[in-house]
């Protein structure tokens, strides 16, 4: 990014380093709030909440638990057809983070097909409006995610979604770690608590947790859930790309456009080794 584009938005802290908050269990508490519907009733700063954003994997398989089973029960208990089950499970992984990464997605994608510089496609992304380019982007996000989960074998229906929540958390913090913060609003909090080391940190975890999923939830699935976040990090460095390239600054609204990418690359990527039986 040259300099002079760095001057078409000026820093709204006046270029002052900001003081960041102690770690403390009540910010994280607070990003279990702000990231779910739970009501925890705990109110905390979006600085204190940010300053967790490397571990933000974990609230992300805690969502794929509830989602994960909540699959296993449709297609194991109540013998529902994969495609219903998909989009049951679907519904419900979205909604209990209050559809809040959603909104990002939309807005992302009506930015995106907006013709004009970068400034002129944030104006657009931050119109309360919904348009072609954000419907077009929402419709074949939720259709690549709900038959891919409908693709999965029944066996591994609860690690795949537990996978590609993990993955999605994985795919916003890596876009935030290599993004340029919008000086306004809340996704520059998140950003400014993003490093390299924190990001090799949450890889670490999440390439973890994808491994133990499978072959602690399953029979044998061996280095699948590996490639599942591998999916995550690849849809968030894509979305890195993206977003320098069309709006160059980054906000709250790319990076939930970036979780939503994120668990669906997981899915398309262990679908697709699945499918060529090669794991």
């Amino acid at each position: 990014m040259s300099p002079q584009s760095l001057n078409e938005i000026p820093p709204e802290d006046g270029g002052k380093k900001e003081v960041k908050p102690p770690l403390s269990g009540h910010g994280f508490l607070g990003l279990v709030s702000f990231s779910t519907i739970l009501p925890l009733n705990v109110h905390s700063t979006i600085q204190e909440m940010a300053r967790f954003t490397f571990i933000w994997p974990i609230i992300g398989g805690f969502i794929g638990i509830i989602a994960g089973c909540f699959g296993w029960l449709l297609l194991y208990e109540l013998h529902l057809s994969p495609l219903l089950s998909a989009a049951l499970v679907y519904s419900l992984a979205i909604g209990l983070t209050g559809f809040h990464h959603l909104d990002g997605l939309v807005d992302f994608g009506d930015g995106l097909m907006a013709h004009g510089d970068p400034q002129r496609k944030i104006e657009i992304m931050r119109d309360k409006r919904i348009g072609t380019g954000g419907l077009a982007l929402l419709l074949t996000v939720s259709l690549v995610t709900v038959t891919s989960i409908a693709s999965l074998p029944t066996i591994y229906i609860l690690p795949a979604i537990f996978v590609s929540e993990v993955a999605a958390k994985l795919s916003l913090v890596s876009c935030a770690t290599f993004s340029q913060p919008l000086p306004d609003g809340t996704g520059q909090y998140f950003i400014h608590n993003m490093d390299g080391k924190l990001l090799t940190g949450s890889v670490v975890l999440t390439i973890i947790l994808g491994f133990l999923g499978f072959n602690f939830m399953t029979v044998n699935g061996n280095y699948l859930g590996v490639i599942g976040i591998l999916g995550g990090l690849v849809s968030g460095l894509l979305m890195v790309f993206i977003t320098r390239k069309n709006f160059k600054w980054t906000n709250g609204d790319i990076l939930g456009a970036s979780n939503e990418m994120g668990r669906m690359m997981s899915l398309l990527f262990m679908v697709i080794l699945i499918s060529g039986s090669v794991y």
